[in-house]
């Protein structure tokens, strides 16, 4: 966010700029507590509205701290991510390392991204400003993104479309867009030695081979080491959510175009306002995922 995250204490300036509610975690009472002050240049929110303001933007597995949508900008206090967890996991399996973090995840409509980003032990700090992209004003992760491809070893964002994700659910699509980014890079000549996963969950080795899963095959990633919040606190990661951000955001803006009534290119498909609306009037386009349970729609 133009940079930010705040902590919960205390009063929080708000700067509205253009754009529809993103990455939105669906919290009814945050949506009709934050969205009027949209249509005021600059607001001071009350404490109260802090909780629910960090739980519609960030979801709660952010509890106390704030950010911004597309539509806003707040100034921060957090801490700046490192690489001391990939220096350490570098030190431990030796070569290369590859930060993953994926968007698109909860969105209604259009691809889930995977962004892949190598470092190596001669790798220097990030680019000043690097930060989970959740935290970032879209022009700032615009700037930042082709400054991240030139300081890392290597990069690629991967994606798996709407349709597959209806084919085979958001999981194995997750690990689908992962394995062509890691796929590319690959054939690249680029082959990481570990992989830091962001979260709890490893979407992307696949399942044992099951009765169940017609997806599973012999394909497997790297080792995968997870860290819950490593896009707030780790660098290379946070670096991939900006490139998989920043890319998936292009497809999302260019798609407007055919379907303006839903605001992709505030939204960029998430569960916003003006989105809904659409759902509820005009019913799901082609870019859909129309396997879950849309707002709106029977």
């Amino acid at each position: 966010m133009g940079l930010g995250a705040v902590l919960a204490a205390g009063a929080l300036e708000v700067e509205a700029g253009s754009g529809a509610l993103a990455e939105v975690s669906a919290l009814q009472e945050a949506r009709s507590m934050v969205a009027p002050i949209a249509a005021r240049p600059t607001r001071t929110l009350p404490t109260e509205v802090h909780t629910m303001w960090a739980l519609y933007v960030l979801g709660p597995e952010y509890p106390g701290m704030c950010a911004v949508s597309d539509s806003y900008v707040v100034t921060t206090t957090a801490a700046a991510p490192t690489l001391r967890v990939e220096r350490a996991l570098m030190r431990e399996h030796g070569g290369l390392l590859a930060a993953i973090d994926e968007v698109g995840r909860g969105a209604l409509a259009g691809p889930v991204s995977v962004g892949v980003v190598v470092i190596s032990a001669q790798t220097i700090a990030a680019p000043d400003g690097v930060r989970d992209s959740k935290l970032l004003a879209v022009a700032r992760r615009v700037e930042l993104a082709p400054l991240i491809v030139n300081w890392c070893v290597a990069s690629n964002v991967g994606h798996a479309t709407n349709a597959e994700i209806d084919v085979i659910g958001i999981i194995a699509a997750l690990r689908l867009a992962g394995r062509r980014a890691l796929g590319a890079l690959a054939d690249a000549g680029v082959r990481p030695a570990v992989v830091l996963l962001d979260g709890s969950h490893d979407w992307l080795t696949p399942p044992r081979l099951s009765l169940f899963d017609d997806f599973t095959d012999d394909w497997q990633p790297p080792p995968v080491v997870m860290k819950v919040k490593a896009d707030m606190t780790c660098s290379a990661v946070a670096a991939a959510s900006v490139l998989a951000k920043v890319e998936r955001d292009v497809q999302m803006v260019k798609h407007a175009k055919d379907y303006p009534a839903y605001g992709w290119d505030g939204n960029k498909g998430y569960a916003a306002p003006e989105h809904l609306a659409a759902l509820r009037n005009t019913g799901p386009t082609p870019l859909h995922r129309v396997s879950w349970n849309l707002p709106g729609v029977n």
